[in-house]
C-alpha cells in the first residue's frame, strides 16, 4: 500500500520537496503556519490540515521541514502538535537543520508516544530542492530508512546513510560549516581584489581555472555580478547554522576559529539588514566596511 505523506513546513525548501513527493505518486497532506502557502497544494487537490496533529493523524510518514530548534519543538510538542496526533508506527522524518540535542530530544518524544523517527536533514538550496537533487543525510535504523527510501529518493540523490539518529544532523552542520566558511572567504577575497583594482571577471576566471574552483564560487560569482540576491539560502539561516556548529564544537572541545569569524561576518551582514537575502549578500558587509563596489554593482 502506498504511504500517505504529511509535510509540515512549506517554505522555500519544503514546498518543492512536497511537490516532488507528490510527483513520485505519494498521496499528500500538508500544513503550514501561514495558510496561504498551502493554497497551491489545495488547488492541486491535496489535503490541507488545520494543525500538525491533524497531519500526524492522516499520514503514515510525517516530514518536518522547519527553521530551527524552537520551531521543531513547537511543531512536535506544542498545542495540536504532531505528538498529539501520532499513532503507533507512524514515521517522523525530521529534515530541518537543527542541533544534535534537538533532534535527539525530538526522537525521544516521538518514540515515547509510539512513533518512529528518522534524522534526515538535506544539503542543498532551492534549485536542487525543485529538481529533487538534494543530498539526503539519513540517520536511523537501516530497516526504517529502507521503509522510506522511495520518499527520500523523491527528495534527493544521493541518500547518504550517516549512521545513528543525530549523525545526519551532525553531517548537516559539517557541510554547512564548510559552506559558510567558503562563502565568507570568497566575499572577503573579492573585496580585497576589488580594492586592489582587479577586474571582477578576471578574478572569477582565475578562481575557476585553478585549484580553488568550485560550483559555489561560479554560481555566487554570477549572482553577485547580476545583483541577484534572491534568497536561495538566506543569510539568517546560514548564520543560524554556523552558530549551531560553533556551539556544538565548543561542547566537543574543537576550536573553530575560521567558522567563528564567518559566523560574525554573517551576523554583521544580517545586522545591516541583509538577513533575508541570499548568503551571497554577505559581500554587502565588505562593501559597506571597505567602501568598494564588488562586481561593478551599485551598493
Amino acid at each position: 500500500m502506498t504511504q500517505t505523506v504529511g509535510v509540515i513546513g512549506l517554505g522555500a525548501m519544503g514546498a518543492p520537496m512536497a511537490q516532488n513527493v507528490s510527483d513520485a505518486g505519494y498521496p499528500l497532506c500538508v500544513y503550514n503556519r501561514t495558510r496561504e502557502r498551502t493554497e497551491p497544494f489545495a488547488d492541486a487537490g491535496h489535503d490541507v490540515a488545520d494543525s500538525p496533529a491533524e497531519v500526524a493523524q492522516r499520514a503514515d510518514v510525517v516530514i518536518v521541514m522547519v527553521t530551527d530548534d524552537e520551531a521543531l519543538e513547537a511543531v512536535l510538542e506544542g498545542e495540536d502538535g504532531v505528538l498529539d496526533g501520532l499513532t503507533d508506527g507512524t514515521i517522523v522524518l525530521q529534515m530541518s537543520t537543527v542541533t544534535p540535542a534537538a533532534t535527539a530530544a525530538a526522537a525521544e518524544a516521538v518514540h515515547n508516544v509510539g512513533g518512529r523517527y528518522v534524522d534526515a536533514p538535506v544539503s542543498g538550496t532551492v534549485g536542487p530542492a525543485k529538481k529533487g537533487t538534494l543530498t539526503v543525510l539519513a540517520a536511523g535504523p537501516d530497516t526504517l530508512i529502507a521503509e522510506v527510501e522511495g520518499i527520500l529518493s523523491a527528495i534527493g540523490e544521493p541518500v547518504v546513510d550517516c549512521g545513528a539518529v543525530g549523525d545526519g544532523t551532525r553531517m548537516k552542520l559539517f557541510v554547512n560549516l564548510l559552506l559558510g566558511d567558503m562563502m565568507s572567504a570568497f566575499a572577503e577575497a573579492l573585496a580585497f581584489g576589488t580594492a586592489q583594482g582587479l577586474a571582477y571577471d578576471d578574478m572569477l576566471t582565475v578562481v575557476e581555472a585553478g585549484a580553488v574552483d568550485s560550483p559555489l564560487f561560479s554560481i555566487k560569482g554570477e549572482n553577485i555580478a547580476a545583483d541577484d540576491f534572491e534568497p536561495r539560502f538566506p543569510i539568517d539561516l546560514q548564520f543560524k547554522d554556523l552558530r549551531y556548529a560553533v556551539d556544538e564544537a565548543n561542547e566537543s572541545g574543537v576550536p573553530l576559529p575560521q567558522t567563528a569569524a564567518a559566523r560574525e561576518t554573517f551576523s554583521a551582514a544580517s545586522g545591516m539588514g541583509h538577513g533575508g537575502q541570499d548568503m551571497a549578500a554577505v559581500v554587502k558587509f565588505f562593501e559597506q566596511v571597505a567602501g568598494v563596489s564588488i562586481g561593478d554593482r551599485d551598493q
